[in-house]
């Protein structure tokens, strides 16, 4: 899910769950300004754990998901 995406990124999620079997959430583009706070209403409805953050471009940018320091960095 793009970081960027607003209330739309639910109803994408959604779709992307019915269609496949979705075992997780890669978060990108956390690196920008975007928050991704639209990850709480994904992970609560869909039940499905946020595995990696996307904190820049390259493959090697891609972090195992901390809910603490997510949520840290929501207030900063």
């Amino acid at each position: 899910m793009d970081a960027t995406t607003g209330q739309n990124g639910l109803a994408q999620a959604r779709q992307f769950a019915a269609a496949a079997n979705v075992t997780g959430v890669v978060l990108t583009k956390l690196d920008g300004t975007a928050k991704g706070g639209i990850i709480f209403s994904i992970v609560r409805e869909l039940n499905i754990p946020v595995r990696f953050v996307g904190l820049g471009e390259r493959l090697d940018d891609l972090e195992e998901f901390n809910a603490e320091t997510f949520v840290e960095a929501l207030f900063q």
